[in-house]
Parts: structure tokens; sequence; C-alpha cells
């Protein structure tokens, strides 16, 4: 068993040190950090939680960020990039990867909702929320601690931390409550540009000096390989690092493997009572293969919807890489959009999901079920 001390610092803080093992605190400056967080607190066993940097903020997070039109990272954003998309009220913005995978999380405000944009390289897995809670707007950073190999955040208003899958506050003031999940997705920068062609771009102009565009994991995501500081065995239904888009709905979970969507490419399905359809495409290229995320291989993108629009149910097929409707004959794009046809204009209400790795999804969701396919 690993052994804890803590004792009391400046102002009343807790400073925590360790022996060895896994422990609740940081260690930095000799072993030694001052946190205010309230460690009585928590909803996870501590032995979950692994230290992996030495400090927190040791990657740096993105707080002031800086945004450009499209005709200006078309200078050093490729086509087949992945990018997190986010659209808040008319106003959509692009995260490249190539970015997010140097800082992992980026404090912003959009379409006048504070929110934070995170990126965990281990799990694979981008997700978007509100960052308002009761009235009070919270900033984020990297704790430098991995639970189930995913990013735990910290708030710096009560250095309450907080699991970058799922949005729990875990250990602190604020254990057992949730952050808002905001719709976001990882497309092709160029399925970004056709479907928010007024948008802006994450800028490079961070404040850091960073090698943006290329990969620190390069090769990690083979999909029969273990995953980086993982415990425990993970759930054998599929290889480790498959990616799956997994979905949250109601009381059920559902995850379908991209070997199959690469396949069938439109899967229809009912969830907790609501119709839904699957759009796979291809043309997404991998943020964790090759050195250069620009020579990565092809991965493709994902689309979730509601197959329901105006009280009708619509049911889709397959044209070319874009995606037909058998209703009324209107072509429909990776993100929703009818670009053709009788619904032109109109859009496909989108159903919160996200692109993560298998190991991790399963970890924090276990009794998530599986699409076998048709």
């Amino acid at each position: 068993m690993p052994t804890e001390a803590a004792s009391t610092g400046l102002d009343g803080d807790v400073v925590l040190s360790r022996a060895s093992g896994p422990f609740v605190g940081i260690l930095a400056d000799d072993d030694q950090q001052v946190w205010k967080t309230d460690f009585s607190k928590r909803t996870v066993p501590p032995e979950e939680i692994q230290q992996v940097g030495r400090t927190r903020d040791s990657i740096p997070t993105i707080d002031s960020p800086k945004f450009i039109a499209i005709n200006n990272a078309d200078e050093w954003l490729g086509d087949r990039e992945p990018v997190i998309v986010l659209k808040v009220g008319s106003e959509a913005r692009a995260y490249p990867i190539q970015i997010m995978i140097w800082h992992e999380i980026v404090n912003d405000t959009v379409g006048g909702v504070p929110v934070v944009v995170t990126f965990c390289p281990l799990c694979n897995s981008a997700v978007t929320f509100d960052r308002g809670l009761d009235g009070v707007v919270y900033d984020f950073g990297v704790s430098g601690f991995l639970r189930h190999s995913d990013l735990i955040m910290w708030d710096r208003q009560t250095e309450t931390w907080w699991q970058q899958l799922t949005g729990e506050a875990i250990v602190g003031q604020l254990s057992g409550e949730h952050l808002t999940l905001r719709l976001s997705s990882i497309l092709s920068y160029a399925d970004f540009k056709a479907a928010h062609p007024s948008a802006t771009v994450l800028s490079r102009e961070t404040g850091f000096d960073r090698p943006y565009g290329d990969n620190p994991y390069v090769g990690y995501d083979d999909a029969d390989s273990p995953p980086h500081l993982f415990q425990g065995d993970p759930d054998g239904r599929l290889m480790p690092k498959e990616r799956v888009v997994a979905i949250n709905l109601g009381k059920e979970t559902l995850a379908l493997p991209f070997s199959i969507l690469e396949q069938e490419r439109v899967v229809e399905h009912r969830l907790s009572e609501q119709d839904i359809v699957v759009f796979y495409k291809p043309g997404t290229q991998s943020a964790l293969d090759a050195e250069s995320i620009s020579q990565s291989r092809d991965v493709g993108a994902t689309g979730v919807f509601s197959s329901v629009l105006d009280g009708q149910k619509l049911t889709f097929g397959l044209s070319g890489d874009r995606f037909t409707d058998g209703e009324t004959g209107s072509t429909w794009n990776i993100s929703g959009q009818a670009i053709d046809g009788p619904m032109l204009g109109r859009s496909l209400t989108p159903i919160p999901h996200g692109n993560h790795f298998w190991f991790a999804w399963a970890a924090f969701y276990p009794e998530t079920k599986v699409y076998a396919g048709r």
C-alpha cells in the first residue's frame, strides 16, 4: 500500500507527499507542491490516479487563444488533417489537433459562452464542455495526473480535479459535479471548411514554441498495442485502441467500431428510444500515426444525428462520399447538412458523441454495448 503524509502549508493549504505508488496529490520542487484542493472529498479510489508529470501545467494550456481566417490557416493546415469542430450559436471554430496535441486544453469563449476544448492524446478523446457551473466560470489546466490513462484537469478557482473524458469532478470541493457537455466533433479540415466557410481557426500564435504539425506520439494508435499507463486489463471485446464512435444517450451507451463503419458507411440504430444515424466518411488523417500528422494514415471521420426531422423518420444510404435519404432524395454531408435536393439548407439534429479509443470508453462505461454490424 502506498503511504501518504499530509501537513499544513502556507495559508493553511494542504501539502501532500508520498513514499511510493499512486497517491492523491502532486509533487514538484523537491517532492512538494502546495495545492488548495480538498483531498478529503473524492468520488474515485486514490489508487486509480497516476502521476505522470512533475508539475501541474507542465503541459501549458492556451488561455488567450487567437483565431485566424480560413485562407490564412490554409498556409499551414492540410485539408485532410483532423480538427476539433465546435459551433455555438452562429459561431463556428476549428481547433487543429496539431496544436491541441501539445496543449490539451483551450479555455475559450465561443458565441458568448465560456467553454473548455480538450484533447487527451492517450485516449484520442476530444471533448468540449461549458466552463460555467452554477453561475461561476472556471479556468482549467493540466494536473499532471491520469486516471484510466485519461487526462485529469484541474480548475484554478477551487483546484478541484476533473476527469476529461466524462467531465466529472473526482477530487476536491466540487466532487460529484458534472460539466455540461458541448457538441463537438473531429473532422477533416476540408470538411470543416465546406460546412463553415466563414468560420475561424485556432492560430499557431499561442505564445509557446512548439513544433506544431509534428506528432510526439509516433505509432501510438496501433489498434492492437497496449495503451500507455493504463492500469488493469482492457475490455477484450475489441482491440484496445480500436477507434469507436462512443455515444452516451439517455440510460444507454453504445460503441460502434470504426472497422465496421469503414465497411458499412451508414448505420441506422435505435438507442434510448431515439432513432439515430451514424455517418462515416474517409479522408481524415490520424494525429497519432506518423511523425508528421500531414503524412499520417487515413482513419476517417464520423457524424451522429437524429434521423427524425420535422417529425419524419428519414432513412439513409450512401452516394459517393455523401449520404442520401430515401424519403426526399436530398443529399447530406458528414456535418448533417443538406447540400442538395428538397431539404437543401436544412440540418439534422446532432447527437453528442466521441471518436475515442475503445479501452478508454470501456473503462469509464463498462456496461456499453458494442455494435456488431449488420
